[in-house]
């Protein structure tokens, strides 16, 4: 088991406990031995006029907690390489109402990341920034806003709808002025919130950030609060529902292998936590019924589309290569959804650009695991590859669900035949 505490700065023991890493939150602690999470984000709260209710304020502070714990455990030191077990304290301003959840919160972190959670809340936690004045934003909802294809389109659809949505978006490395011109192209740059997590480890990071999407979560959570007499708030999560979904394309990539960052079984919970605590807003999932091409022949203003699609990123890996790798899942579904669409791909670049160029050792490749998936498909139907999968659905929806899986599979195997893969 291995052990992250995370408390403000003035409840740090002088003497660390021996193996566990430490965070100090929202401050940096100025010690070699201590990291530091959300440095600079209550300046930013009082900067922007934002003064969170107490529920979306500790809940922020434990979402930057699970984020950061997050990165401090290496999956290689799992029993089996992978699965962690996390003993994560977390100082809140009231612990309570999340000690009185605790059992829910784990099993949510466990569909989440794959990982076991063993929670401590106690009380301590750094005072949320206060004030009498109203919120200045003339919004009318929360919509994330990551810099991805979806977010765009969700972005340009409910501005074309006449809303006014307060844009939330979580800093990724190189992506700051991509997120500030889509606010401001859509006309929401006084309606947009740029946060970092700001993570300084003591320890290596590990790479494969499965509770990243909790802390934007956190976020939109805090950006709610700036919304008080919206009833009733939404907070909108644009991703298509093939990704959303991820449906395992092999035995292989089950369990925590696959992201589950909006999936529905993971928002249900999110959204039952949310509501528990008081946070007074609700999850919708415009997309979640169409696959990646679809939304982006469902745009409502496809000119702005054009002019805006070649920022967004879809690629993990993008923030290390510096473009998109052009063949994980993600990178896959982003360029089969621009051939469904029948739109010229406008990604400045791939790095790997010709699929049937062999991989060099080590490197990570989809296309040979989606191109199984499509053919089993073609042979046996979506059922072997979905059933299994779409267990949560009620039985009114678990139909919208098992199209979308069938769409996906058929929309990525149609572009590497296009592409001579099949």
């Amino acid at each position: 088991m291995s052990r992250v505490i995370c408390l403000p700065q003035q409840m740090l023991p002088r003497q660390l406990e021996r193996g566990a890493v430490y965070y100090s939150m929202y401050t940096s602690s100025q010690r070699q031995d201590v990291g530091s999470v959300g440095t600079g984000l209550l300046e930013d709260l009082e900067l922007k006029g934002v003064y969170p209710s107490l529920p979306a304020w500790d809940f922020a502070t434990f979402a930057l907690a699970v984020g950061a714990a997050d990165l401090a455990v290496q999956r290689s030191g799992g029993a089996d390489g992978w699965t962690r077990v996390i003993e994560l304290e977390i100082a809140l301003q009231d612990p309570e109402p999340f000690t009185a959840r605790k059992q829910g919160i784990e099993e949510m972190l466990r569909f989440l990341t794959g990982d076991f959670w063993h929670l401590t809340f106690f009380e301590g936690g750094r005072a949320r920034p206060l004030s009498t004045a109203p919120a200045r934003f003339d919004a009318d909802c929360v919509c994330f806003l990551s810099g991805g294809m979806d977010s765009l389109v969700g972005a340009i659809d409910l501005t074309v709808q006449g809303k006014k949505p307060l844009f939330v978006s979580q800093l990724v490395k190189g992506n700051r002025e991509d997120q500030h011109h889509f606010a401001r192209r859509l006309g929401g740059a006084d309606r947009h919130l740029l946060w970092n997590s700001n993570v300084r480890s003591t320890v290596d990071h590990e790479l494969s950030t499965r509770a990243r999407s909790i802390v934007f979560y956190g976020f939109a959570a805090v950006a709610a609060s700036a919304l008080p007499n919206i009833d009733p708030l939404h907070v909108y999560v644009p991703e298509n529902g093939f990704i959303s979904l991820n449906i395992p394309l092999n035995p292989g990539r089950m369990g925590s292998l696959s992201t589950k960052t909006t999936h529905p079984v993971f928002l249900h919970r999110l959204q039952h936590l949310w509501d528990g605590l008081g946070i007074g807003a609700k999850f919708c999932s415009p997309y979640k019924h169409l696959t990646k091409g679809e939304v982006l022949l469902g745009c409502q203003d496809i000119p702005l589309m054009h002019q805006l699609m070649s920022r967004t990123t879809s690629c993990g890996k993008y923030g290390r290569l510096n473009e998109h790798c052009g063949r994980c899942l993600p990178c896959l579904v982003r360029r089969a959804a621009f051939f469904k669409a029948g739109m010229p791909d406008p990604t400045p670049s791939y790095r790997y650009g010709n699929l049937g160029e062999a991989a060099p050792s080590g490197n990570a490749n989809d296309t040979h695991a989606v191109a199984i998936a499509y053919l089993r498909y073609l042979s046996d139907g979506i059922r072997p590859l979905a059933a299994g999968a779409l267990t949560f659905a009620a039985p009114d929806e678990r139909a919208d669900f098992q199209r979308v899986v069938e769409a996906g599979i058929s929309e990525l195997g149609s572009y590497l035949e296009h592409e001579g893969i099949i």
